[in-house]
């Protein structure tokens, strides 16, 4: 569903603050494959995902979709393909929206608009399910500005308008970093259950190893722009933190020095 062929990226190329954020990643996810992203900062994580979202070009490679090569296609132009949730709850939403609107605006991309009601009876039936299902009461304040809910809150309504017209491929950028420790499972809960029902192919980017061992059905590993561990299957399964902090040290030949991965709980 999507696949990666040795992308390069460089940053201030030529300059004193040349960055090689991507060197030769190569990646192919087959559909329905949740797989999981983990590295220190600066390995590239989120770097990716921008190429796969069209954020900006990449120097060399190609980024294909279920077979079509989508390298040259503006970011607006990708958006058919791509569902994507950001780290900041508020990136996704329209705050001074109801959430209803919102969903509504989410389920008409790639649409034309034409001069009719906005949202139709039924269609707002089919929000309130969606909405109970997330146990979050939002079924309830589906009038309610998204600006005034909390961040969890918003970060679920993100993600189910970046699910609500099924995408070929999901994106997951850090999307309960900002969040409490409660709230952050509870959206992950959510993404697993949606992923799921929906047989998506997601890339979850995390700074979290246990999450990255918990969730989804593949993990990699990146280390200064490439990907230096890919674990699936059983082997996935039986994983511990140590074990992959073994294994990092033992492909990257250094421990893993990153506060923010070493400390997440």
């Amino acid at each position: 569903m999507l696949e990666i062929i040795d992308v390069y990226k460089t940053f201030n190329k030529g300059t004193v603050n040349e960055k090689k954020a991507l060197q030769g990643v190569s990646l192919k996810l087959e559909d329905g494959d949740f797989c999981t992203v983990i590295g220190g900062n600066g390995a590239g994580k989120s770097t990716m995902l921008n190429a796969i979202a069209g954020v900006w070009p990449v120097d060399e490679g190609a980024i294909c979709i279920d077979g079509k090569d989508i390298s040259a296609l503006p970011e607006y132009k990708r958006a058919k393909y791509l569902g994507r949730v950001f780290q900041d709850p508020r990136m996704g939403t329209v705050a001074d929206m109801e959430i209803v609107e919102n969903l509504a605006i989410a389920a008409r991309r790639g649409q034309r608009r034409g001069l009719r009601w906005g949202v139709t009876k039924a269609e707002r039936e089919q929000y309130r399910e969606m909405l109970a299902e997330f146990d979050l009461g939002l079924e309830e304040r589906m009038t309610t500005k998204v600006g005034l809910l909390s961040g969890g809150q918003r970060q679920a309504i993100t993600l189910l308008m970046a699910t609500v017209k099924k995408p070929q491929v999901l994106l997951l950028d850090e999307h309960t970093a900002a969040l409490d420790p409660k709230t952050a499972a509870k959206v992950l809960e959510l993404s697993d259950k949606i992923i799921r029902e929906h047989n998506l192919t997601a890339l979850m980017v995390t700074h979290n190893m246990k999450d990255a061992i918990k969730h989804g059905n593949r993990l990699i590993m990146m280390n200064e722009g490439k990907i230096i561990l890919d674990i699936r299957g059983e082997e996935k399964k039986a994983l511990t933190v140590n074990d992959l902090l073994g294994k990092f040290e033992e492909v990257a030949g250094e421990k893993l020095e990153n506060d923010r991965m070493l400390l997440a709980d």
